[in-house]
C-alpha cells in the first residue's frame, strides 16, 4: 500500500482494519450498511484526531451505490453479495491497482476454478476473462467471534488493464446459456425453446437494423445447429470449456449474425 492511495473498504463494522488502513494510506471510504457499526466508527476515529480528516464513511448497500474513485479496494463479504460485488468491481471504471476481499471458502475456490474442476462455473469464466485472482490464505472460522459455521478464504484480485476487446454483455449473454447446465452438450441446450426463441428475436433485430433481408425459410435452429458443427463445438460441454473456446465460440456466433444481447 501507497501512502497516496485511496482505500474503499466495504463493512468495517467497528474499525478493527479501518485504523490500521488509515495509518497507511491517504484515504479511506468506509462503506457501510448497518447504522449501529457507523456510529461506533465515528466514535472510535473522532478520538484519533489525525485520522478524522482522513475517513470517509458512506452509508447504505454497496450495491446500491455507485461506487467512488479508489486505488485498493478491502472487504469482509456475506455470501449473499458476493457474486453481484465482484461483478461490480470488475465493471467499475476508473480502473483500480488491486482488491483484497475475503469469502466464504467454497466463493472463493469458485473464483479460481479452471476447466473440469467441480466448482467451475459461469463466476469462473468472468472473473479470469477480467482479472488475475489467486487465493493468498485461509482464514479458519475460529479467528471470528462469534465463530461462523463455514471456513473463509482471502483472496488478491487485479483487473486486467486494458480489458479483452469484446462486447460484456454479449459475452455474458453467451455463457448464461452455457452454463445453464455444465454438463449437457451445447447442441441440447441451445436446442431449448427459450433460447432459440431468444436468439430468433435477436437475429431479426440485427437484420433489420442493417438492413440484412431475412432469408425465405429462414430457421434459426438450422442456423445454431450450422454454427455449432463447422465450429466443432457442438458436442462440448460447458464444464470443459475454457475463455478461448468461449471467445471463439462468441465469434462464430456473432459472423452469422446471431448475437445474445
Amino acid at each position: 500500500m501507497r501512502p497516496s492511495d485511496v482505500v474503499l473498504e466495504v463493512g468495517p463494522g467497528t474499525g478493527n482494519m479501518t485504523v490500521k488502513l488509515l495509518e497507511k494510506c491517504k484515504q479511506v471510504v468506509a462503506c457501510e450498511v448497518d447504522h449501529r457499526m457507523v456510529a461506533e466508527l465515528q466514535k472510535r476515529v473522532q478520538s484519533t484526531t489525525p485520522f478524522q480528516s482522513k475517513l470517509k464513511i458512506l452509508v447504505g448497500d454497496v450495491l446500491d451505490r455507485e461506487l467512488p474513485f479508489f486505488d485498493i479496494c478491502v472487504a469482509n463479504l456475506p455470501y449473499q453479495i458476493s457474486s453481484p460485488f465482484v461483478f461490480k468491481l470488475l465493471l467499475h471504471r476508473p480502473f483500480f491497482r488491486c482488491a483484497v476481499l475475503m469469502f466464504q471458502r467454497e466463493f472463493a475456490q469458485r473464483l479460481v476454478a479452471k476447466p473440469g474442476d467441480k466448482l467451475y462455473c459461469r463466476l469462473s469464466v468472468n472473473t479470469q476473462l477480467l482479472a488475475r485472482v489467486d487465493i493468498i490464505m485461509k482464514v479458519g472460522k475460529n479467528n471470528f467471534r462469534p465463530p461462523p459455521k463455514v471456513e473463509s478464504s482471502v483472496i488478491r484480485l487485479e483487473p486486467i488493464n486494458p480489458p479483452p476487446d469484446i462486447n460484456y454483455k454479449e459475452w455474458d449473454g453467451l455463457l448464461r446459456i452455457c452454463f445453464l447446465r455444465k454438463n449437457k452438450t451445447l447442441s441440447a441446450l441451445f436446442r431449448l425453446g427459450s433460447v432459440s426463441s431468444m436468439l430468433k428475436h435477436n437475429y431479426e433485430v440485427h437484420c433489420s437494423v442493417n438492413n440484412v433481408a431475412l432469408e425465405k425459410d429462414f430457421d434459426i435452429k438450422q442456423k445454431i445447429d450450422l454454427v455449432l458443427q463447422e465450429s466443432g463445438y457442438e458436442n462440448k460441454r460447458a464444464r470443459t470449456m475454457d475463455i478461448d473456446d468461449f471467445l471463439l465460440l462468441l465469434c462464430a456466433f456473432n459472423k452469422k449474425g446471431i448475437h445474445f444481447s
